[in-house]
């Protein structure tokens, strides 16, 4: 399902014709609302297409991923009818419901106890001057059980996808991870590669001022596997990859940083050691699922 909303007709075309080269056309529903349209649709499109999504997913039994991009352009349309009704403006001239009409929508996600169908939503929000505090992207954090941001700078660089990795999140990944999911140690190893990553980006802005020279040796190592880090894990061109595959590149990566620096890892286990449990529990769990796919 995809609503797009208040987009240009050159954007239009873009979507629809990756609609086609991808073959998923005959399985796609769209709700289209250009820029030339009447204002008040850009309300509508999104409801239209949730409600649609509900009976696929409610009667029909069907799992439904929604993109409503651009939610941006949804907000704005919410301020502009709200002044043409001499509404008293909140902040930046949004209305203060915006919270609560946003709400009305991205809460229509989810599924019904004792169905078999489900309903995703995937919003795309494009942010104003790149302000994250906006209160369009603010208000949509507050909201969603997570947030992809992606970076201009990346793209410009060839990764794909532009993923910015520090202020993406996930509410629910504590739930979808670990032993009995994915791997017991993918907690501890998410969270080291956070950190190396993160000081590795403080060390590139210290390193324009003062130079790679004045960095300490730790923050060095830290900066350049930063390089490493959005080459190897990050970019992945448009090719799948399993989990266990990004597992293993993490692992290389850090393994090339000192024992020491790695202290959100296990005291107790090597690395060697947790990458092979990592792999056996993997094979494991997917032993068991093809299985259960072969006895259904």
């Amino acid at each position: 399902m995809f609503a797009a909303i208040g987009i240009t007709e050159r954007e239009t075309q873009t979507f629809v014709s990756r609609f086609r080269e991808s073959e998923v056309m005959q399985r796609t529903v769209l709700f289209l609302n250009q820029a030339s349209d009447p204002t008040i649709e850009r309300l509508l499109t999104p409801r239209v297409a949730l409600t649609t999504a509900e009976h696929l997913a409610f009667t029909h039994g069907i799992h439904v991923l929604v993109v409503m991009a651009d939610i941006t352009h949804y907000a704005e349309a919410l301020r502009e009818i709200a002044a043409a009704r001499e509404e008293i403006p909140g902040r930046r001239g949004y209305p203060g419901y915006m919270y609560t009409d946003l709400a009305s929508l991205f809460e229509r996600a989810g599924v019904l106890k004792g169905g078999t169908g489900s309903v995703t939503q995937l919003p795309v929000v494009s942010l104003p001057d790149g302000d994250m505090t906006h209160p369009i992207p603010d208000l949509t954090g507050y909201i969603t059980e997570g947030q992809i941001v992606l970076s201009r700078e990346l793209h410009q660089r060839g990764v794909y996808p532009p993923v910015d990795v520090l202020p993406s999140l996930s509410r629910l990944m504590n739930a979808g991870i670990g032993e009995g999911h994915t791997v017991p140690e993918h907690r501890e190893w998410a969270d080291q590669l956070y950190a190396i990553y993160a000081r590795g980006r403080e060390a590139k802005l210290m390193a324009a001022i003062v130079g790679s020279e004045g960095l300490s040796p730790g923050d060095r190592r830290a900066l350049g596997f930063v390089d490493a880090f959005e080459g190897q894990l990050i970019h992945q061109s448009r090719t799948r990859r399993s989990i266990l595959d990004t597992m293993q590149i993490g692992w290389s990566l850090l393994e090339t940083l000192p024992r020491d620096e790695l202290s959100r890892i296990l005291e107790a286990l090597p690395r060697d050691e947790l990458t092979r449990i990592s792999r056996t529990t993997w094979e494991s769990r997917s032993g068991d699922d093809a299985g259960k796919e072969s006895s259904g």
